[in-house]
């Protein structure tokens, strides 16, 4: 689907570097399962002790394969509100969609016994925090879009999300303020992230809407590299900059919507990983990012959750923690360089 000629070696090299990763992390946990044992175990042989597949293939497998979704989709999120904004400091929160699905997992957690119910049981559920997280979402996605029929600057967009943003803000610190400690700490360890606990059935209702939100990214590859130049330049080219700006938005939404909905929101991954991406490749084509940011993506949040479990031990960092060591020190670089990225 992408012309990747040019830099077949590169992606050769990703692309094994992603199923060796895949592997080691499925490997790598408070119980260390041999490198040939996990092949096994995912191919569906017998393995020297029951226990390993079963943990393999209920446990470890469903995380690594949320660990692909996650770090692909924020990547390609990341591109695309860079381009969008032409911005090297834009990433895929920066429309306030997380936010809106913090929101909407804080009046779940901490507004129900606010209003006088009790909704503690559903509350702990994946679904019940899925669903509060994409209500969240899709409030805040609704009232971006509508604003982007009013508003014709795109950084005027920019600048009501983070608004947006702020304001989700502050009704979850007046929610908290009235929350219980053990409200607070379930919405706390949700805030850190998760890429464990998601069932099957789950993981398939999270690759559909990933898959939907990135079909809609391959109808605005050549628009997006049209857009580099400015909208001036992108008219001139015939370019649909509403449509484009419309696509690219439901699009970034629907990606960071369903992430943050089934993990929790994780940063750093979507602000550093197309910067990283674009150093490696030395090119601005989307033809060639896309599928690039998706793999290497893939490939760092792997890494980070293989931290993140901390090998032989009891014990787990939140996942947000790692991203945002790893992340943090690459964004300070790339300003202290002041590298040209456009």
């Amino acid at each position: 689907m992408y012309p990747i000629n040019s830099y077949h070696k590169t992606f050769t090299i990703l692309t094994i570097s992603l199923v060796l990763i895949f592997i080691l992390n499925i490997s790598l946990g408070s119980v260390f399962i041999p490198f040939k044992q996990t092949l096994l175990a995912l191919l569906n042989e017998n393995t020297k002790n029951d226990a390993w597949k079963t943990i393999i293939l209920n446990y470890r497998l469903p995380k690594a394969i949320t660990a692909i979704l996650v770090g692909s989709g924020l990547s390609i999120s990341g591109l695309l509100m860079q381009t969008l904004f032409r911005n090297p400091l834009a990433g895929p929160f920066v429309l306030g969609i997380s936010s809106g699905a913090s929101l909407g997992v804080a009046i779940l957690i901490l507004g129900a016994s606010f209003i006088g119910v009790n909704i503690t049981a559903f509350a702990y559920t994946n679904w019940g925090l899925a669903i509060a997280a994409s209500l969240g979402a899709f409030l805040v996605l609704s009232a971006v879009l509508l604003a982007a029929i009013k508003v014709r600057n795109t950084m005027s967009i920019l600048i009501i999300g983070l608004m947006f943003g702020s304001l989700t803000a502050a009704v979850i610190s007046v929610l908290a303020y009235f929350s219980s400690a053990n409200q607070l700490q379930q919405y706390l360890f949700w805030s850190f992230g998760s890429l464990g606990n998601l069932t099957w059935h789950e993981i398939s209702t999270f690759f559909v809407i990933f898959l939907i939100g990135l079909l809609l990214v391959t109808f605005i590859i050549k628009p997006l590299n049209s857009l580099l130049l400015g909208e001036n330049y992108a008219k001139s080219m015939g370019v649909n900059i509403k449509l484009t700006r419309n696509i690219t938005l439901i699009s970034t939404s629907l990606l960071t919507g369903v992430i943050t909905a089934f993990s929790g929101p994780i940063a750093f991954i979507g602000l550093a990983v197309p910067h990283l991406t674009k150093l490696l490749f030395k090119t601005s084509n989307h033809k060639t990012l896309i599928p690039a940011v998706a793999i290497s993506g893939a490939i760092i949040m792997l890494i980070c959750d293989s931290i993140a479990q901390l090998p032989n031990s009891e014990y787990t960092l939140p996942i947000n923690a790692i991203t945002s060591l790893f992340g943090a020190p690459i964004i300070i670089w790339l300003l202290i360089r002041k590298r040209k990225i456009y």
